[in-house]
């Protein structure tokens, strides 16, 4: 099988195409990936740490369906999190400290957090998409400076790359300690989330 089938292996990205195509595909490969290494775990296995490290896979996933939002509602369009998000925070006594989509992650079942990620992942494909559409890399979005200036479409996906790149990277390694799991990409047969 050719590496480079698209169809075959539909996070791969394209071998050549604009710019978008390469931000989208690999942003697109990374959440292949990340999803991957996270898939089909149990409660024990969605909470498993590495030494004195809090971070799970489960905290990853609750952690990037909480950045998906944000990045492509908040960020982009000044839009509220949304319902999701909503409930979550009306049962808070307090705001949420920085960690809180990690540690909260203890207490949701990996069904939840399955649904959480792959839930705001599409919420963004739609989101990117139809910003693109509008209005390409280039046009500014919600976020700004303390100035005022307006970062691009094109900052909010490299930013989310990077994330993507740091948690995926945490990821191998709390994979790969819960079962042995290694690997850069999904396998060819993997039917993805």
């Amino acid at each position: 099988m050719d590496r480079h089938d698209a169809a075959a292996m539909p996070w791969e990205i394209p071998l050549a195409g604009d710019e978008v195509d390469h931000l989208v595909g690999s942003l697109d490969r990374l959440r292949a990936t990340f999803r991957w290494k996270a898939e089909g775990l149990d409660a024990a296995g969605l909470s498993a740490r590495l030494g004195v490290s809090a971070m799970t896979l489960g905290g990853l996933l609750k952690h990037l369906a909480l950045v998906e939002d944000d990045v492509f509602a908040c960020r982009l369009s000044d839009d509220p999190l949304g319902p999701t998000w909503d409930a979550y925070f009306a049962r808070m006594t307090a705001p949420p400290a920085d960690d809180w989509s990690f540690a909260s992650a203890a207490d949701e079942p990996p069904a939840v957090l399955y649904a959480l990620y792959d839930g705001a992942v599409a919420r963004s494909r739609v989101r990117l998409a139809a910003a693109l559409a509008a209005g390409g890399l280039d046009q500014e979005v919600a976020m700004a400076d303390d100035a005022g200036r307006h970062a691009s479409l094109r900052r909010l996906l490299c930013d989310l790359l990077e994330e993507y790149g740091r948690h995926t990277g945490h990821a191998d390694l709390l994979r790969e300690a819960v079962d042995g799991r290694v690997g850069e990409d999904p396998p060819a047969y993997w039917v993805g989330a």
